[in-house]
């Protein structure tokens, strides 16, 4: 499906929502310069060094970027330099034909959702919730050096399946000194947390929830099958915003079909003062379906990041507290 990434193999970087090569820009450096420490070549976007607001683009300009490393051969990995708000609005102006046609590792996560999605809703290519340039391989020692191992594993290496998914010794979602390192992060010790026993196996499918509300129901999110396995993740929302997007998962008709949920760690999450986690107002919207559940998994805007395989098969054993890839997608 995919080949290995080696030293010397093209990186396209693309800015589908907040220009972050400009109003992040010492992250963003830091981000390629880590890449290109791997012996990667970075092939920075049109929209690289340019900024309308809030975006890097119109919606059009924006699809453009994208479209033009989708069409470029050379290209073997797309990255984001972050994610945003507005991803949504690329859609219908997107080369799906061009990604099917020259398939490549297309990964991000966040507000990329709607992209990777949407490529494989088109296409049937499995995507990649996994690390951005700025927001995440920008990030600092020693949660960065993890992600960076994860990565080589996953796609530098042909992985031996199936492939025990690790759980990293530390986890931050400090804030502090987003851009500029002047004190060190908060880290705290690593656990995965079972909210319901039990196994499955399934297809992985899903990403950021608050994301999925702006195309869900459309001819660009892919159907929810009987047995996929879900992935969920958000960040800094409050405990009623996460009781809304949950909400509407039951609504759209995912938990009836779901046979494992895999919850990331919610960064900067606020509770509103009720004490109640993400995973007890998910539990509340099961109404009692007894599937199994692990939350507090290290794929979402915490660090260090895991990138995910959607579109591949999965095992789930939350009563043990672990995840297996079990599905190739490199050749």
């Amino acid at each position: 499906m995919f080949s290995p990434l080696k030293k010397g193999d093209i990186i396209g970087i693309y800015s589908p929502s907040k220009p972050a090569s400009v109003t992040a820009k010492a992250r963003y450096e830091r981000g390629k310069a880590r890449l290109e420490k791997l012996g990667f070549v970075i092939k920075e976007g049109i929209l690289t060094g340019k900024a309308d607001f809030y975006r890097s683009g119109t919606p059009k300009e924006r699809a453009e970027e994208l479209n033009l490393l989708l069409r470029d051969s050379e290209v073997k990995m797309i990255l984001p330099t972050m994610g945003g708000t507005n991803s949504n609005s690329m859609l219908p102006y997107l080369d799906y034909a061009a990604f099917k046609e020259n398939p490549k590792i297309l990964m991000g996560l966040s507000d990329v959702t709607a992209i990777l999605l949407a490529m494989y809703a088109k296409t049937g290519i499995p995507v990649f919730h996994g690390p951005s340039v700025a927001s995440t391989f920008g990030e600092f020692p020693p949660f960065v050096d993890f992600t960076e191992h994860y990565f080589k594993q996953l796609f530098m290496q042909q992985l031996k399946l199936p492939y025990k998914m690790p759980i990293p010794p530390i986890w931050t979602d400090d804030r502090i000194n987003w851009l500029e390192k002047s004190s060190e992060k908060t880290q705290h010790k690593n656990a995965w947390i079972t909210v319901q026993d039990g196994v499955a196996e399934g297809r992985l499918i899903g990403g950021n929830i608050n994301t999925m509300c702006g195309f869900i129901g459309t001819p660009y999110f892919p159907t929810i099958k009987m047995g996929d396995v879900l992935l969920l993740e958000d960040t800094s929302k409050t405990i009623e915003v996460v009781e809304k997007n949950f909400a509407m998962l039951k609504l759209h008709g995912f938990f009836d079909k779901a046979s494992a949920i895999i919850l990331g760690k919610h960064e900067q999450y606020d509770d509103l003062g009720t004490g109640r986690k993400p995973y007890d107002v998910l539990i509340e919207q099961l109404e009692g379906r007894q599937i199994p559940i692990i939350a507090d998994v290290d794929c979402s805007h915490t660090h260090p990041l895991h990138a995910m395989p959607l579109g591949l098969r999965v095992y789930v054993d939350a009563s043990h507290k672990e995840i297996h890839f079990i599905e190739h997608w490199l050749s």
